[in-house]
């Protein structure tokens, strides 16, 4: 797409990567660029340097944002550790993750307030996503947890670190970012979202000595490269999502560098690394007991690690002996934040650099074969074969799943034993599907014993009283056995895997089974073309009443579930 005049967000702007891709897309003329960055300093301090840089655009060209985008909008200035500590704002964090999304979670959520408020049309997205998850580290928050098991420490204590853990898990939190950036991008009609990806090690193998602990390589290590993979897994399903964004992303296999090389105090977590002053004397006796933390601390010596360094960005600031091994061939080698840069905008422009990893398994993934959609006929004849053989209807088992789907297929097979046809069924008024309905259910035990054995309800005409078994599916079970019944929960339980009776349903069947009546008999009689797949002849001239077609019609059409790629 063309960039000029469009709003562009770029998440990670004071970064290495993030930083060389704001400066390349100035000269395509974007409308504004939003530049973020987790700290407030950082965001501007990189909008200050870019205005010097190009001091012929626009007051407000540039403009700062900072905060952490995996939290909601009221926690996105605190340290997470501090937010893992409070017992209230822990409880939060763990809702926020771990229930279902609703619309309080992702209006709260600091991303969807970021793009709320901006709507940028463009966003690519700098942050390295798996390292920020997978070094919250929770192999470490486990050995804190078996610790407490161990002192029998007070159930208080247990369950602070039990809900510290329920905060650390990577898929969850990884599911949610997702889901709330998709649905905030819809909302905020972005049209292009590019990720800067990882592949976790440099796109090195197991043997990676690099890594950051004691292992080779360490398990958090991996456990990065386990998360930017389902990471990648993510998009590549967001892509394939209708009304989405278009959806690529880049993945380094290399280290990235670099921002700057100079002098100066090396530092660590953003402070200057002290020298400590310990004398030969002072050497540690090993026997016994070696203690991994001292009380009686060795002094300072008041001077900090100065020498030269290399600055790449988020990845570390590395010595020269560092930076030279590292980048060594038949190493990680390296690859540099400009020619990411260029990539990611020829991308956005349309442009096919080969490096777009999404494209990638697209091409690389086994779609739908020919033979399968020739044999397709030939399984659905033998299954019909064998219903009138045995004189039953396969209707759902409800091991597919979603329960909406058995709820779905059960109603419309109702309806087919009721009337038989769509036209028949579109004859009667809703109170008598209803009345019919109902008689069906009670007068044919086999039919609804049925039902209600996989685990689905039949709501009953008057939306009062519940024919069920001993196992539901709908509402589910999350600790709660007791829920309040109101119209509103009535209303939505049914809604994703009740069978219902009511009358105000019988509406609803009408208006699906004209819809697509109406569809069908669109297409013109002389219109032969290859165009139209679901045509009068799809449908059986409406004459009879194939279940699954018409479920996987609601499927697309209501639930906008259709498969967009091969």
């Amino acid at each position: 797409m063309d960039i000029q005049n469009k709003t562009v967000l770029v998440l990670g702007g004071w970064g290495l990567v993030g930083n060389a891709v704001v400066r390349k897309l100035v000269p395509e003329k974007p409308k504004k660029i939003i530049v973020t960055s987790l700290r407030k300093d950082e965001a501007f301090e990189e909008v200050e340097r870019l205005k010097k840089e190009f001091p012929n655009l626009s007051e407000g060209y540039f403009v700062p944002w900072w905060g952490n985008i995996f939290v909601r909008n009221e926690f996105k200035d605190l340290d997470r550790l501090a937010l893992l500590d409070d017992p209230s704002k822990r409880k939060i964090l763990m809702k926020d993750t771990m229930e279902e999304l609703t619309d309080e979670i992702l209006h709260s959520s600091s991303i969807y307030q970021l793009l709320k408020e901006h709507n940028p049309e463009i966003i690519v997205d700098c942050i390295n996503s798996a390292t920020g998850i997978a070094y919250q580290d929770v192999y470490t928050t486990y050995h804190r947890i078996k610790k407490t098991i161990e002192r029998n420490s007070p159930i208080e204590d247990l369950t602070a670190e039990t809900e510290k853990l329920l905060c650390t898990l990577y898929i969850p939190q990884l599911i949610r970012h997702v889901q709330i950036l998709f649905n905030s991008m819809n909302e905020s009609g972005t049209k292009i979202y590019v990720k800067i990806g990882t592949s976790g090690t440099g796109g090195m193998g197991l043997n990676i000595p690099y890594t950051h602990s004691e292992e080779k390589p360490s398990r958090v290590l991996l456990s990065k490269s386990s998360v930017a993979g389902a990471h990648t897994l993510l998009l590549f399903l967001m892509g394939r999502t209708p009304d989405g964004p278009i959806t690529k992303e880049i993945k380094p296999t290399a280290a990235i560098a670099w921002k700057r090389i100079e002098f100066g105090d090396i530092k660590r977590r953003g402070k200057p690394i002290e020298i400590i002053d310990v004398s030969v004397d002072e050497a540690v006796p090993l026997k016994d007991k070696f203690l991994i933390g001292i009380e009686k601390k060795f002094k300072p010596s008041g001077k900090t690690l100065k020498s030269v360094f290399i600055d790449t960005g988020e990845n570390g600031t590395f010595s020269r002996g560092e930076f030279e091994a590292i980048t060594a061939q038949g190493q990680m080698e390296y690859v540099t934040p400009e020619e990411i840069a260029v990539d990611a905008i020829y991308e956005i422009k349309g442009g096919n650099t080969g490096h777009d990893i999404i494209n990638a398994l697209d091409n690389a993934t086994l779609e739908p074969t020919y033979r399968a959609g020739y044999m397709q006929h030939s399984a659905v004849e033998k299954l019909d074969e064998l219903e009138k053989i045995h004189n039953v209807n396969s209707v759902a088992f409800e091991l597919l799943g979603p329960p909406r789907l058995s709820k779905l297929l059960h109603e419309i097979n109702v309806l087919k034993l009721v009337c038989g046809s769509m036209k028949e069924i579109l004859k009667e008024t809703p109170a008598n599907l209803s009345k019919k309905s109902f008689e069906l259910i009670k007068n044919n035990r086999d039919l609804s014993n049925e039902i209600i054995s996989i685990g689905i309800p039949i709501l009953l005409p008057d939306g009062k009283s519940l024919l069920r078994g001993n196992d539901i599916k709908i509402p589910p079970f999350r600790g709660d056995n007791a829920l309040d019944v109101s119209s509103s929960t009535i209303d939505f339980w049914a809604h994703d895997g009740w069978v219902d009776l009511r009358e105000s349903n019988m509406k609803t069947w009408q208006k699906r089974l004209q819809a697509i009546i109406d569809e069908a008999e669109l297409i013109t009689s002389i219109d032969t073309s290859s165009m139209h797949v679901r045509t009068r002849k799809y449908w059986n001239n409406f004459e009879t009443i194939d279940i699954g077609k018409v479920v996987s019609w609601i499927f697309i059409r209501e639930e906008k579930g259709e498969r967009m790629k091969a």
